[in-house]
């Protein structure tokens, strides 16, 4: 039994290892798209561009700038938009509400 507990819990750390240094975990597989329609997205939280921009932590004119597709997000903020899109509602119910 305490060999059992053992050896789950030193695979468990050499899982949590493996995450530390970026190494993809077993079974685990993030999609993250290519694209977004932040326009649409926004849209669908019901927030003007300002209270958007502030609620996902990223300049108004970034947020344009994405919006009329002269960029398009990249890293951490394509996958906030990405949860986003799935639920509009993550932003509030993860760090509660922010303003219209």
């Amino acid at each position: 039994m305490a060999k059992d507990i053992f050896e789950r819990t030193m695979s468990a750390l050499r899982e949590a290892e493996a995450h530390a240094k970026g190494e993809p975990s077993a079974g685990m597989v993030v999609h993250v798209p290519e694209t977004v329609d932040v326009a649409q997205i926004r849209k669908r939280t019901g927030k003007v561009q300002t209270a958007f921009a502030a609620s996902i932590g990223v300049p108004v004119s970034t947020l344009r700038q994405w919006e009329h597709q002269r960029r398009q997000p990249q890293g951490a903020a394509r996958v906030l938009l990405a949860m986003l899109e799935k639920n509009p509602q993550v932003v509030e119910e993860t760090l509660g509400s922010m303003p219209r």
